[in-house]
């Protein structure tokens, strides 16, 4: 009989610890939107990465974007001048920058699109200036991204974002500015 009673307390007090875990979940957020089109994709990417300083982004919108063997590349001269590429999972981007975008506010904003499609893949050139705050007149940085994405029937996925950013050895073409 006791061995009966604790078997019932203990399948109750299961039963309760599962039930309150279950009710603290959040349900996870649908971004089938964010993925429709070509330009609702770029929006995205752009949208998610901004935003003011101690603003989180939504890092699960910015992983949902990417295909699961999409890459973030960036590109530039180290300390000797010598060219080098860095490639990076999203998880790896959000670990080196997401603290770093929080911290200082950050907008990267599109300033210019040209885009290439044939079948299911695409290619974006999107010249960006980044500002640290909405309000600011001047951008720090200005640069070139370089996107591929793939339809896979059903989605827009990006495949790689490969970028530069402008100095005064490397300008940005005037084809790839606002007219």
């Amino acid at each position: 009989m006791i061995k009966k009673l604790l078997l019932l307390v203990l399948i109750s007090f299961v039963s309760t610890t599962i039930q309150s875990q279950e009710k603290g979940k959040e349900a996870p957020k649908d971004y089938t939107e964010n993925v429709l089109t070509i330009d609702s994709t770029v929006n995205s990417l752009y949208g998610v990465i901004s935003g003011e300083k101690g603003k989180k982004r939504d890092w699960a919108l910015f992983k949902f974007l990417f295909h699961p063997d999409g890459k973030l590349i960036t590109s530039g001269r180290n300390n000797e001048r010598k060219f080098q590429i860095r490639y990076m999972k999203p998880d790896d981007y959000i670990k080196s920058s997401g603290k770093w975008l929080v911290e200082k506010g950050f907008f990267e904003k599109e300033i210019h699109r040209t885009v290439d499609a044939f079948g299911n893949m695409a290619h974006v050139f999107s010249t960006f200036e980044a500002f640290y705050d909405e309000a600011d007149d001047d951008p720090f940085m200005r640069g070139i991204n370089s996107i591929q994405l793939l339809n896979d029937g059903d989605r827009w996925w990006i495949i790689n974002v490969f970028w530069d950013n402008e100095n005064r050895r490397n300008p940005i073409p005037k084809n790839y500015l606002p007219k």
